[in-house]
């Protein structure tokens, strides 16, 4: 048998494939609950946030349903003929675990705002501006603010003057923009989570409109830590969809 090429596998998809062997050998029943999220942290012993992705994986696939204040469900049995990512796929920011983008978000964002308060130009804060207005904009018409989200965020990388950043910052708003976070956001975007969002972004604007570099960095941590928590918040508290 001639050997395979080894493809990397995220942690989230490791743990996607464990619960999806159980439920294939009938651990797991069809229609029955899954244990609790923290349950399944402690018993394989990794984090929440990857077992969150891992959950989010699965019911992408249709393998289970996650019913808000009641708990996730087995949906199907059979394995996917395509469980495991080939080695192009695994290495797409669509494939990144949403809860481990926000925490590198955190860590590259908030030097980000910090240049973008040194560096920025009248024409950036203008854009900045902008993408804050088409947040509110959005969101005023009952619609998830993400276009307006976008270019805010990608205005502040533009004004950081570092062109490697802006890149890396486009990648996180590819991996936002794929099926994975789509799904999570599903759960715990609303209304009352974006209005939130949009003090948060304001904070920012005035902070680089500012040209003060410390306020920049401690407002744009402050938001990617609420937007991190948001997203980590219990099942039972995301609102029904």
């Amino acid at each position: 048998m001639p050997l395979q090429t080894v493809a990397p596998q995220r942690l989230y998809r490791q743990i996607a494939e464990q619960v999806r062997q159980l439920m294939a050998s009938g651990e797991f029943a069809l229609g029955s609950r899954l244990p609790a999220e923290r349950d399944l942290a402690v018993q394989l012993g990794v984090s929440r946030p990857s077992v969150r992705e891992a959950l989010i994986a699965l019911e992408v696939e249709g393998m289970i349903e996650v019913r808000t204040g009641s708990g996730i469900y087995v949906q199907r049995t059979e394995l996917p003929n395509k469980s495991t990512p080939t080695e192009t796929d695994a290495n797409t920011p669509a494939d990144w675990g949403p809860l481990e983008v926000m925490s590198a978000r955190l860590l590259v964002e908030a030097e980000v705002a910090a240049l973008a308060a040194t560096h920025a130009q009248k024409a950036d804060l203008k854009a900045i501006k902008s993408g804050l207005q088409q947040m509110k904009l959005e969101a005023a018409r009952d619609q998830v603010p993400r276009e307006g989200d976008e270019a805010f965020h990608e205005a502040i990388a533009q004004a950081c003057g570092n062109s490697v950043l802006l890149d890396t910052v486009q990648r996180y708003w590819q991996a936002r923009n794929g099926p994975l976070f789509e799904r999570l956001g599903d759960y715990f975007e609303h209304p009352e989570s974006w209005q939130a969002a949009i003090g948060e972004h304001q904070q920012v604007l005035l902070a680089i409109e500012a040209h003060d570099a410390s306020a920049a960095r401690k407002a744009m941590q402050k938001h990617l830590r609420q937007a991190h928590k948001r997203y980590s918040a219990s099942w039972r508290r995301a609102p029904a969809r």
